[in-house]
C-alpha cells in the first residue's frame, strides 16, 4: 500500500533568522523512507504544495513530519514537528484524514518557542498503487473492494480474487526483508542493486521508478488531469498567477544570467511549448538520444501545469550512457513573468535513487531596449534535493556543480545562436532614452491662476463684493449721524460693524493670494540637466511626481519641492506651486564616486523662505544595501511623517546606479585603503564575495575588504567574526547554532573611541562604536548598551590583529564621514579662485555689492575683547553655538598680503535657526582701518543645503574701533549685501528673510560678549 502526503502550506511559523524571517522547509519521514520539500525563501506563511508517496510496510509506524529553517552555511533550524500513526488514517474514512491545519510541536519542554504555527496536510492512502501491487492483470475495481494493510491481508484468508497472485507477492516481500536483513543485502542496497532480480507478475511495484510506472499503467490508473494545448494552458494559468511572487533564486546558485532580444512570452514558447523544435534541436547538440515530451497537463483541479520528458543521456569519459526523467512543472505564469521548475532524477547512476536535482527557470521582462523592441530576462539557478541522506553528499553536489556549469555555458551559447542578446550597449541608450524623454512640464500663468483663484475664499469674494455693490447702487443717502461727518460713513450697528469686518478681512486674504500669484509666475530653479562629472560609481535619480502631498496653506494646497541628499551632496528641485500632485519630471545627477553609496535620503518640504520655519510634508530614506538597485528603475517611494502618513503621500522615483569603471573601481578603492592602513589589502575572490553577500544579503555590488576573528561584548562574550567592505560593518556569529548575524552602515557610526585594556576585555583594547539616534535599529541586537539619548553602542576587542583591524575600521569610517575641516578644505579649492579677484586685490569683490547698514551701536565692551570673536578661541565658539551653529570650525588666520589676513569658517545651522539645518563655508578676512583705531572684518558666507541657496552669497562687513564717547567702550557697525548670482523675482522677499533672521542672529551674539565681559 502507499500512503500519499499532500505538503500544501503552513501558517504562523517563527522567525528563526535575523532578518525577522524564516526559510522553512519540510521533511517527512515513514520508517527508513525521507522525503524533504523545496524551501521557501523569506517567509512566515510558506506555500509548497508538494505530494510524496510511501510504502506502507507496518501499520505501526508513524510519520513524522518535521518543519525546519534552512542556514546555507550551518546547521538548519528546528522548527516544530507532529506525528501521525499511519493506523489512524488506515482507520479513518475512506482511509484518509481531510485537508486540516495541524499544530506543531517544539522540540522539547524546554524550547523557548512554544508556538511553533501550523501546517496544512492532507492524508490518504492511494488504492490503485496498492491494487497493482497484488494483480497488475486484474480488474482494478475488483481490486479495491478487497484492499487491505500489509499486516492484515495477509494474517488471514483472502477474499481477492486471485489468492495465488496474493502469495507470490506475499513472499516476494519477505525473500526481499530477508535480504534486507543480511549483510550482502545492505550493501546491494546501497549501490542501488536490486536483490531481487525476478520478472514479470511477481516484481515488486513499488520499487520502480515513478516515470516507469507511469508508462507501464497509464491506461490502468485513474487519472484525475487533463492536458490542454500550450496556448490554452498559459491563458488559463495567467488570471491565477496574477500578482503571486516570482520565486527566489535556489540556492545551489545562478548557472545562465542573460537578456534576450525578445518578448517574455515568446522566449517562454520557444523553451516549453510542445511544438517547439528547440528542446529537440538542444538534445541533439547534447548527444542526448530518445527524448520523449509528453503533453502538458493540469493536475489537482487546474492548480498545476506539468509535463514529463525523458531521455538516455550520452555517456561521457566519467558515467555512461543513462536514462534520465524530468518533471517540469509551472510555479508562476501570468503572461509577463514565467517561472518553471524542473526536477531530474537518474535513478541509474550510482546513489541516483537518493537526490534529484532541480532547476529553476525564471523569465521575467527586461526594459525597452533603444530600437523599441522588447527584451527578456532568463535566470537559471539550481540546487541538490537529496531525498536519502548519505555520506557522498558532498562528492555528489561538487560532481554536480561542475557538470551543470559546463552543461548551461554551452546552453548559454547554444541559445544565443537561436537569439539574440541584449548588448550592454543598447542598456545604456535605453537609460538615456528614458532620461531624455523626461522633461519639465512647463506651467503656463493662466494655469497657475486657475490654481491659486479656483477656490472658495475668490469665489466668495466675488459674489460678497457683487453683492455690496449692488446694494450702493440701490440704496439711498442717509443722513449724517452720531460722530459722522462728510466723507466718513461708520455702521449705524453692531451688525453693520461685523458685516463691514468680515468684508475687510475678506478682502485681506483675496489680496494675499494676488500677491502669491505675482510671486509664483516665475519659475523656481533647480538642479535639474546639471550633468555629472568623473569616473567610478554614478547616481541618478529621476523625480517624476509626487501622489496625496499633505496641503498646508490656508488655500487648501502647498508649494512642495525636494531636495536629495546622498553623500553629503544636496540635490534640490524646482518648486511646484499651489500643488498637492505636482509633476516634475526632473533629473538629478551626482559626480562620479570611487564606491556606491549606501543611502539616499528625501525630503519634500512647503517652500516659505529660505530661513522661516518650513513644514516638513514627509521624508523617506532609499537603503541601496537592502534594494535591488534594478527594483529602483521605477518606483513609488512612500513618504514618512505624521503629515505624509495622514495623507497617504508618495513619490514616483527613477534611479540607476552605474558603474564606469567594472572592475577597476574595486582595485581603486582598495589601493587607496591600502595607503590608510598601510598594510597589503587583498583582493577577494569572486566565491568569498558572493558567500559575504549571502551571509548579509547584500547587492551583487557589495565587496569584502578584510575579516577579524574578534569577541563581541554583551552581557556574555560571544566569539564571532568582523567583516568590513565599502558600506558596511557585519558581525557573525554561531554558538551551538545559535545564530547572531547583523550589520549597519558606516554612516551609522557617530563616533569610535579605543578604551585601555582590562580584565573584562581580556588585556585586549576595546573599540566602542557608538551610532547615531535612531540609527542601526536592526542590529540593536548586538548592542551592550543604549545611552539616554537612543544611541547603540558595540563593544569589539579581542582581536587577533589589532593593529590592523583599528587602522582598517578608522580609515573605512573617514572615507565615509568627511571632517568639517575636510569639507573647508574641498570648498576652499572649488571655490576660492573663482571668488578671488586678483587683479583689483579687493577682497572677493565686495565693491560690486550693495552693502546696506543693519545694525550700529556702542558696546559697553574694549575692542581687544571684542575682536576675540574672530580669534578662534572659546569666546568665539561659545557665541557662535549661542547662536545656533553646531560643529563649528575654522582655520588659522593666514597673512595675504601687508597688514591682511585671510581664514576660512564652516558651520551648520541648528534647526532652530534654519529648517533644513543647511551647511555655511565662509572666508574671512581682517585689516586695519586707515587710521589704526579699529579693525574691518569682511566675510563672504555661502549657504549649501537651503532652498535657492545658490542663488545668491552673503556679504557681511563688521567695522569696530573706539568709542570716543566711552573710554572702555567700543563701536560696532554691521553692513549686509546679497550678492545674487541668479536671476529671480523673489530676491525682496528672500532679502526680508535674510536680514531679520541676521538680526535676530547679532543681538543673540552681542548680548553673550556683553554677559561674558561682566563675568571676567
Amino acid at each position: 500500500m502507499k500512503l500519499v502526503v499532500r505538503v500544501i502550506e503552513a501558517r504562523n511559523i517563527p522567525a528563526m533568522d535575523q532578518n525577522g524571517y524564516s526559510d522553512p522547509y519540510v521533511r517527512l519521514q515513514l520508517g527508513r523512507q525521507r522525503f524533504k520539500t523545496k524551501v521557501v525563501r523569506k517567509s512566515l506563511s510558506p506555500s509548497w504544495e508538494e505530494e510524496f508517496s510511501f510504502k506502507v510496510e507496518d501499520l505501526k509506524d508513524e510519520l513524522v513530519i518535521s518543519v525546519l529553517d534552512e542556514d546555507k552555511y550551518f546547521n538548519d533550524d528546528f522548527v516544530g514537528f507532529l506525528k501521525i500513526p499511519v493506523s489512524r488514517v488506515f482507520d479513518a474514512d475512506n482511509k484518509s484524514l481531510p485537508t486540516a491545519w495541524h499544530s506543531l510541536q517544539p522540540k522539547n519542554k524546554k524550547s523557548k518557542n512554544k508556538d511553533c504555527g501550523e501546517i496544512l496536510l492532507t492524508i490518504s492512502f492511494s488504492h490503485n498503487t496498492s491494487s497493482a501491487d497484488f494483480n497488475i492483470n486484474s480488474d482494478p475495481l475488483d481490486q479495491l473492494k478487497t484492499t487491505e494493510s500489509p499486516k492484515r491481508s495477509f494474517s488471514g484468508p483472502s477474499n481477492a480474487p486471485s489468492p495465488v497472485r496474493v502469495e507470490d507477492t506475499t513472499s516476494s516481500k519477505e525473500e526481499k526483508s530477508c535480504a534486507q536483513k543480511t549483510l550482502a543485502g545492505r550493501i546491494a542496497q546501497m549501490f542501488n542493486k536490486n536483490s531481487d532480480t525476478a520478472s514479470g507478475r511477481g516484481v515488486d511495484f513499488l520499487e520502480l521508478p515513478e516515470t516507469t510506472k507511469s508508462e507501464l499503467f497509464d491506461d490502468k490508473c485513474v487519472d484525475q488531469s487533463s492536458s490542454a494545448s500550450f496556448e490554452e494552458a498559459m491563458k488559463t494559468m495567467e488570471p491565477r498567477d496574477l500578482g503571486s511572487e516570482v520565486p527566489s533564486n535556489l540556492p545551489g546558485g545562478v548557472l545562465v544570467d542573460q537578456m534576450y532580444v525578445i518578448a517574455p512570452q515568446d522566449l517562454n514558447t520557444l523553451l516549453f511549448s510542445s511544438d517547439s523544435n528547440f528542446p529537440r534541436t538542444w538534445a541533439e547538440e547534447q548527444g542526448n538520444t530518445e527524448l520523449q515530451i509528453g503533453p502538458w497537463r493540469f493536475e489537482n483541479g487546474c492548480e498545476s501545469l506539468k509535463r514529463d520528458v525523458t531521455y538516455i543521456k550520452a555517456a561521457n569519459k566519467l558515467i555512461k550512457a543513462t536514462k534520465g526523467f524530468e518533471e517540469q512543472t509551472y510555479l508562476k505564469a501570468d503572461g509577463k513573468v514565467f517561472a518553471i521548475l524542473a526536477s531530474v532524477s537518474t535513478p541509474e547512476v550510482m546513489y541516483g535513487g537518493s537526490f534529484k536535482t532541480e532547476l529553476l527557470f525564471c523569465i521575467t521582462p527586461g526594459p525597452e531596449l533603444s530600437s523599441g523592441e522588447q527584451s527578456s530576462h532568463l535566470v537559471i539557478s539550481w540546487r541538490m534535493n537529496f531525498l536519502q541522506s548519505t555520506m557522498m553528499k558532498g562528492m555528489i553536489e561538487n560532481g554536480a556543480r561542475s557538470a551543470l556549469r559546463e552543461t548551461y555555458e554551452q546552453f548559454a551559447t547554444f541559445l544565443s545562436q537561436t537569439i539574440t542578446p541584449v548588448d550592454s550597449n543598447d542598456m545604456g541608450l535605453n537609460k538615456e532614452q528614458i532620461l531624455a524623454s523626461l522633461q519639465p512640464e512647463p506651467q503656463s500663468d493662466w494655469k497657475l491662476a486657475v490654481h491659486y483663484f479656483a477656490n472658495f475664499t475668490v469665489v466668495s469674494s466675488f459674489f460678497m463684493g457683487i453683492y455690496v455693490l449692488v446694494h450702493i447702487w440701490l440704496a439711498t443717502s442717509t443722513t449724517i449721524q452720531g460722530l459722522e461727518f462728510v466723507g466718513l460713513d461708520l455702521p449705524d450697528s453692531i451688525g453693520e460693524f461685523i458685516v463691514c469686518g468680515v468684508l475687510v478681512l475678506q478682502g485681506e486674504r483675496f489680496l494675499q493670494l494676488i500677491s502669491r500669484f505675482m510671486q509664483a509666475r516665475k519659475q523656481k530653479g533647480s538642479d535639474h540637466g546639471v550633468k555629472a562629472q568623473g569616473d567610478g560609481w554614478l547616481l541618478t535619480v529621476a523625480l517624476i511626481k509626487g501622489d496625496n502631498l499633505a496641503a498646508v496653506d490656508s488655500s487648501g494646497s502647498c508649494d512642495p519641492y525636494v531636495v536629495f541628499t546622498c553623500n553629503g551632496k544636496s540635490r534640490t528641485s524646482s518648486i511646484k506651486f499651489q500643488q498637492c500632485d505636482p509633476m516634475w519630471n526632473e533629473i538629478f545627477e551626482y559626480d562620479a564616486m570611487d564606491e556606491p553609496p549606501s543611502m539616499l535620503d528625501v525630503e519634500v518640504y512647503d517652500f516659505d523662505g529660505p530661513f522661516n520655519e518650513a513644514t516638513s510634508l514627509g521624508h523617506a530614506e532609499i537603503n541601496f544595501v537592502k534594494s535591488d538597485i534594478s527594483d529602483l528603475a521605477d518606483v513609488w517611494i512612500p513618504l514618512q511623517g505624521k503629515l505624509a502618513q495622514a495623507c497617504q503621500s508618495k513619490l514616483h522615483l527613477r534611479i540607476f546606479l552605474n558603474n564606469t569603471k567594472g572592475s577597476n573601481v574595486v582595485k581603486e578603492y582598495l589601493t587607496k585603503m591600502e595607503k590608510e592602513v598601510g598594510k597589503k589589502i587583498n583582493l577577494r575572490s569572486p566565491q568569498t564575495n558572493s558567500a559575504f553577500q549571502k551571509l548579509f544579503g547584500l547587492p551583487p555590488e557589495e565587496f569584502l575588504i578584510n575579516d577579524f576573528t574578534c569577541h563581541l561584548k554583551r552581557k556574555m562574550l560571544l566569539q564571532g567574526r568582523l567583516f568590513l567592505s565599502a558600506r558596511i560593518i557585519g558581525f557573525h556569529a554561531n554558538l551551538f547554532g545559535h545564530k547572531t548575524n547583523f550589520f549597519f552602515l558606516w554612516e551609522d557610526i557617530e563616533d569610535i573611541q579605543v578604551l585601555p585594556p582590562s580584565l573584562s576585555s581580556m588585556g585586549s583594547p576595546v573599540i566602542v562604536m557608538t551610532l547615531r539616534q535612531g540609527r542601526g535599529m536592526d542590529a540593536r541586537h548586538g548592542a551592550k548598551t543604549q545611552d539616554e539619548e537612543g544611541r547603540l553602542k558595540f563593544h569589539f576587542h579581542s582581536f587577533v590583529s589589532y593593529n590592523v583591524a583599528h587602522r582598517t575600521i578608522m580609515a573605512l569610517w573617514k572615507a565615509r564621514s568627511l571632517s568639517p575641516e575636510q569639507k573647508v578644505q574641498i570648498v576652499e579649492e572649488s571655490e576660492a579662485k573663482s571668488l578671488q579677484s586678483e587683479e583689483s586685490g579687493a577682497f572677493l569683490g565686495l565693491e560690486d555689492v550693495t552693502m546696506s547698514e543693519v545694525y550700529s551701536s556702542v558696546l559697553p565692551v574694549p575692542m581687544s575683547f571684542f575682536m576675540e570673536l574672530f580669534g578662534g578661541g572659546e569666546l568665539e565658539r561659545a557665541v557662535m553655538e549661542k547662536a545656533g551653529c553646531v560643529s563649528y570650525s575654522c582655520s588659522s588666520w593666514e597673512s595675504e598680503k601687508l597688514d591682511v589676513y585671510e581664514r576660512q569658517i564652516y558651520y551648520r545651522f541648528d534647526k532652530c535657526i534654519s529648517r533644513y539645518r543647511g551647511e555655511v563655508t565662509s572666508t574671512q578676512q581682517k585689516s586695519p582701518l586707515p587710521n589704526g583705531n579699529g579693525w574691518l572684518v569682511e566675510e563672504v558666507m555661502t549657504l549649501h543645503g537651503v532652498p535657492l541657496g545658490d542663488y545668491f552669497n552673503l556679504h557681511l562687513r563688521y567695522q569696530v574701533e573706539d568709542s570716543p564717547s566711552r573710554p572702555k567702550g567700543c563701536l560696532v557697525q554691521v553692513y549686509l549685501g546679497v550678492a545674487w548670482l541668479k536671476s529671480t523675482r523673489h530676491q525682496k522677499r528672500i532679502t526680508k528673510n535674510i536680514v531679520s533672521n541676521l538680526e535676530d542672529r547679532l543681538r543673540v551674539k552681542l548680548s553673550v560678549i556683553e554677559k561674558e565681559f561682566a563675568a571676567r
